[in-house]
C-alpha cells in the first residue's frame, strides 16, 4: 500500500480466520453504511485484503459485486471507490425505484409460494432484533435484501436485476441524508407488505408500497424538509 492509499478501519475480528467473499460483502457493505469509509473513499485492493486477511482477488470479488449495484465506481487502470450519490442523484434513484417497485409488487402478490413468503418473514425478523438492538445501518442493509426478495419472488429477470441496481443504492443513500430526528421502523411496513402478498391483496400490497416508499423519502433530508 502507498504511503497516500487510506488507512482501513478494522474489519475483522482477532479470534476470526479467513473470510469468504459472501462473508466479506455484508461487512464491507455494514462499514460503507455506517461510514466507517466515508462517500467517495478510495478502495484500494491490497488495504481491503489486509483488513479481512484475504488475497485480493477474493477482494477484487466483492468490489465487483458493490460496483454492480453501484455503491462502488470502478474504472480500469484506476482504484475503485465509493460512490457520493449527490441529492440529484438520489431523486432520480428513488424515482426510478417506485416505477420498478410498484410493478413488481403486483407480480409477487400473484407468484408468491409458501416458502418464499416464510423466507420473508425470516429476513424482516432479523430486521427487526438488528434495529431493536440499536444496529442502524444492518437494518438498513437487511431492509434492502427484503425488498430484492421480494422481486424475486415476482419471477420477472430483468425487472429484479434493475431493481438490484438500486436498492443498494438507496440503502448508501438512506445512510447518507436519512434526518437524525426521524423514527421509523421499516420493518414493520415490511411485515405488513407480506401480510398483503400472503393474502393476495394486490390492491392492499400496491397502496402500502407507495405509503412505504413515501415514508422513506419523506426521512431523507435531500432539501431540508426533514421529517414529513
Amino acid at each position: 500500500m502507498s504511503a497516500c492509499a487510506p488507512a482501513m478501519p478494522a474489519l475483522l475480528n482477532a479470534d476470526e480466520t479467513r473470510l469468504s467473499a459472501e462473508q466479506i460483502y455484508p461487512r464491507l457493505f455494514d462499514a460503507i453504511l455506517e461510514q466507517r469509509l466515508p462517500p467517495g473513499s478510495a478502495l484500494p485492493e491490497q488495504a481491503l485484503g489486509d483488513a479481512f486477511g484475504v488475497s485480493r482477488t477474493v477482494i477484487r470479488r466483492v468490489l465487483g459485486r458493490l460496483s454492480d449495484q453501484q455503491v462502488v465506481v470502478q474504472r480500469p487502470s484506476h482504484t475503485a471507490h465509493l460512490a457520493a450519490p449527490d441529492p440529484d442523484q438520489a431523486r432520480q434513484v428513488l424515482s426510478a425505484r417506485r416505477l420498478a417497485e410498484t410493478t413488481l409488487i403486483g407480480l409477487a402478490t400473484q407468484r408468491a409460494r409458501p416458502a418464499q413468503i416464510r423466507q420473508l418473514r425470516q429476513l424482516v425478523d432479523r430486521e427487526r432484533q438488528h434495529h431493536e438492538q440499536g444496529q442502524r445501518c444492518t437494518a438498513i442493509r437487511l431492509g434492502g435484501e427484503f425488498h430484492l426478495k421480494l422481486a424475486q419472488m415476482a419471477a420477472n429477470a430483468p425487472l429484479a436485476r434493475f431493481l438490484n441496481g438500486l436498492v443498494p443504492m438507496t440503502s448508501l443513500i438512506i445512510a447518507r441524508y436519512e434526518s437524525p430526528s426521524c423514527e421509523h421502523c421499516a420493518w414493520q411496513e415490511h411485515a405488513a407488505l407480506i401480510d398483503a402478498v400472503e393474502r393476495g391483496d394486490g390492491t392492499g400490497a400496491l397502496a402500502l408500497m407507495h405509503a412505504h416508499l413515501d415514508r422513506l423519502e419523506a426521512k431523507l433530508d435531500l432539501d431540508q424538509r426533514g421529517c414529513a
